[in-house]
């Protein structure tokens, strides 16, 4: 009880010394506030992202499946097919539940409003429950609903039900056209809920997926690991099953063997873990640099302080006591400084989460300042508190009793001036990290905007259209509707060219895979060519500008017919014929012999198919065929526009395809320019928050050094003073404040250039068109900081020029 009154008595006195000493209080919390708040933002972020658990229930039982197969190239892993799961369903013991997702695109069609499109997924009829995620309004899916032959139903996601049917609790039973079938509404699923990502409404897998062959791997599958069974037991089994299965279907399954993996290593790209942790490591440098400054505060405050507790010591006061005081007041002073720390990250968070587009992010993968941020942001400031609080305490506490006394409130120590160099180096070497980071995501952002893509993609508009329903399950008649709907669109006044295809340029789409040379003999598959698959109708580089550098285009009686032609670019010419003439050559995908022989009439210009980022820098080899060869029921639309904002011509567009059909959904209608920007918004993303820590870092990296060279300038006022009665100058007095100011930060810049590169090499994989070794962004960064640090130490500077002699000989010390 006397511990407790002792701290509260501590407390209670610390409040009063920092209501009396308001200027260094506000400095100190200010300064410790945006340490916090960063930090607290980025954990918010990485606890989001890394470390909560996925919100399913026990996610630690639930596990990705997929087929392996070593020649597949990669990491070999591919999806499953559904008579596998079924198998795996019926002979495993390891695993409770199987369950499957395939992705797909719904249109919805009926009396709520025009024919839209969404992002939807077939699930298992019982997936749902493995998740532990039920609907909300209505029931899900029953057994029943899962076989062979069931009735068309659908769960309906919360925020299309309150979008498209204003959260009707009527939904519940109601018939809908879905992809031009009847479905009934089962019920509607949570808010924000969109599994696997960002999709929008479900049905049964199972009518779907029955008929589809053994070799078709395609799903995306989970289980749930039985009570007391390990995931090495799975996977034993797993295999076991694979071995079997491939000894009854060696047509379909030789070679393939099963893997199970924990969510995250699914979810996850490999990139996220390693971008998030540099962005902790800088907000906590940043943390540092705030904390330097506290202490630089505390230590300054601390030597004015010494006949106070002189004073304290005489009247019986331990050392413990002294120094348990002066934490407790470090402690007071950071803790005040969580609530405006937390108000700088719920500001951080909405600001970042605003600058993500719409879909772009899974619905499973959330921030935002809660229960756990809040206890980050007090455990942080404590413990920080703590560490640089310590130092000064202990300082404070230490010396002679009587030379204290003496000296009054003007004692100073070489091991304090010392510490406080030291820290101001710590600060200025870590600013130049956090800089040199922001400087090359910054540049990468930047070189990926300038990036050539290979064509001009400002003329251009993109979107898809959806062909649904019975009216276009033969390739004929998808045929005669894409063909009239590019005649339409290329008819409207202002577009210059159209083409449709299973592809938009610089988003995705199209397939991929290997092929076979005419004439070359190849006896391991891993060394035939792998090329991407497009098909497009005529029009395709009229459209984008691509020249023909080789023989001819598509005619068009060629383009919409069964012509064994194709198209293909300089890159694939050059790895598939070595550079020679590839005009004249035929090839077939994939190694099927009754596949049909494409015969090469043209060779086009390159370009960026799939758009510009780190990882993708050189144009991939890729054949273009007619599109009765690639044909989708989602359909990519590419309009040339003549003059003017190509995203005008979209609704133009909107009623030529409604003329053509009114079930026609058009959707990701976007310039080429959106389109290719997207492939890259989280390198700007990356930059702007790297850049925020940087110059949060130099401000304080400023602040430290001034506030460095305004305490020495103040303990030298009386040398000063000496040196200018003798003679010394304004100039020589401006020189020798900054001079020293400028030989902390230059030796800070040194140490900085000595700990970049093992941060700047850790994000090497991320960076596009500079090296994590740039010396331009080093020069750069060291210059900045160097003259930041030269403003810094001016100011002092100049207040020193203006000391009065007489005055400050007058001083005692």
């Amino acid at each position: 009880m006397a511990s407790n009154d002792a701290m509260l008595q501590d407390a209670r006195y610390a409040l009063r010394r920092l209501w009396h000493s308001t200027g260094f209080a506000v400095v100190a919390i200010l300064c410790l506030s945006f340490g916090i708040g960063l930090n607290t933002t980025i954990f918010s972020i990485v606890d989001g992202v890394l470390l909560k658990p996925y919100p399913y229930h026990e996610p630690e039982r639930l596990r990705i499946l997929n087929s392996h197969h070593p020649r597949l190239g990669g990491d070999g892993l591919t999806g499953v097919s559904y008579q596998d799961l079924k198998d795996w369903r019926e002979r495993s013991k390891t695993l409770t539940t199987i369950a499957a997702v395939a992705g797909r695109s719904m249109t919805i069609a009926d009396a709520g409003g025009d024919p839209e499109r969404y992002l939807g997924a077939a699930i298992s009829w019982d997936l749902f429950p493995m998740l532990g995620v039920a609907p909300v309004v209505g029931h899900g899916f029953t057994a029943a609903d899962g076989r062979p032959g069931a009735a068309g139903v659908v769960l309906l996601g919360h925020e299309l039900w309150a979008h498209r049917y204003t959260s009707d609790p009527g939904i519940v039973g109601r018939s809908l056209t879905i992809d031009g079938r009847p479905h009934t509404v089962a019920g509607v699923m949570p808010p924000r809920f969109a599994f696997p990502t960002t999709h929008r409404l479900w049905v049964p897998l199972e009518p779907l997926a029955d008929r589809e062959p053994r070799g078709q791997r395609s799903l995306f599958t989970f289980a749930r690991l039985a009570p007391g069974m390990t995931e090495a037991q799975a996977a034993a089994e797993l295999n076991a099953i694979a071995a079997r299965l491939a000894e009854e279907y060696p047509a379909t399954n030789d070679g393939y063997a099963a893997v199970a993996r924990d969510l995250r290593a699914e979810f996850l790209p490999p990139d996220v873990p390693i971008i998030l942790w540099l962005m902790m490591t800088g907000a906590t440098l940043v943390l540092f640099i705030a904390c330097s400054n506290v202490a630089n505060l505390l230590l300054a405050r601390a030597a004015v302080r010494r006949r106070e507790i002189a004073v304290r010591t005489a009247l019986g006061a331990g050392r413990g006591r002294i120094v348990k005081q002066l934490l407790v007041e470090s402690v007071t002073l950071a803790l005040l400084s969580v609530p405006l720390g937390l108000i700088l990250a719920q500001v951080g968070t909405h600001l970042i989460a605003g600058a993500m587009p719409p879909d772009q992010v899974p619905y499973y993968i959330t921030w935002r300042v809660d229960a756990r941020s809040l206890v980050y942001s007090v455990a942080i400031a404590v413990i920080t508190a703590l560490v640089f609080g310590l130092f000064p305490a202990l300082q404070a506490s230490r010396g002679n009793l009587h030379e204290s006394l003496k000296e009054g409130t003007r004692g100073n120590s070489a091991a304090r001036s010392l510490l406080r160099s030291g820290l101001v180096v710590a600060q200025v070497s870590l600013a130049l990290v956090s800089l040199v980071m922001a400087l090359l995501f910054v540049r990468t952002f930047v070189n990926l905007d300038s990036a050539e893509s290979g064509f001009d993609a400002r003329p251009l508009m993109t979107m898809r259209f959806a062909m649904a329903g019975e009216a276009y399950e033969t390739p004929d008649a998808r045929l005669r509707r894409v063909e009239d709907v590019v005649r339409r669109v290329e008819a409207l006044p202002g577009v210059e060219a159209a083409f449709a295809s299973n592809y938009i340029p610089l988003s995705g789409g199209g397939g991929g895979g290997s092929i076979t040379i005419d004439g070359r003999t190849v006896v391991d598959p891993a060394e035939r060519p792998s090329i991407s698959f497009i098909g497009v109708t005529p029009g395709f580089h009229r459209t984008l500008g691509l020249p023909i550098v080789a023989g001819r285009d598509f005619a068009d009686t060629e383009g919409y017919s069964r012509s064994a032609v194709a198209v293909i670019n300089e890159a694939m010419a050059h790895e598939s014929w070595n550079g020679l003439d590839a005009v004249g050559r035929r090839f077939r995908y994939g190694s099927d012999e009754s596949a049909v022989w494409y015969t090469v009439i043209g060779v086009a210009r390159d370009y960026m198919l799939y758009g510009v980022d780190p990882g993708n820098t050189e144009p991939a080899s890729a054949a273009f065929v007619p599109y009765v060869y690639q044909q989708t029921l989602n359909t990519g639309l590419t309009v040339r526009v003549a003059g003017g904002d190509p995203a005008a011509t979209t609704s133009a567009v909107r009623r030529a395809l409604r003329e053509s059909d009114s079930n026609l959904a058009l959707f990701q209608a976007r310039t080429m320019d959106e389109a290719r920007r997207l492939r890259y918004w989280q390198y700007g993303l990356f930059g702007w928050i790297f850049g925020a820590i940087g110059v949060l870092g130099l401000l304080l990296a400023s602040i430290g050094v001034y506030g460095v060279l305004s305490y020495a300038v103040s303990q030298r006022t009386q040398e000063i003073g000496v040196r200018m009665a003798l003679g010394a100058g304004g100039p020589q007095v401006l020189l020798l404040v900054v001079s020293h100011g400028l030989w902390l930060a230059g030796i800070g810049v040194v140490t900085g250039l000595v700990l970049a590169p093992a941060g700047t090499w850790v994000a090497r994989s991320l960076l596009f068109n500079v090296s994590p070794f740039d010396p331009l962004t080093f020069i750069v960064v060291a210059v900045l900081l160097m003259s930041v640090a030269f403003l810094a130490s001016y100011l002092p500077a100049r207040r020193a020029m203006r000391t009065d002699p007489a005055i400050a000989l007058r001083t005692s010390e």
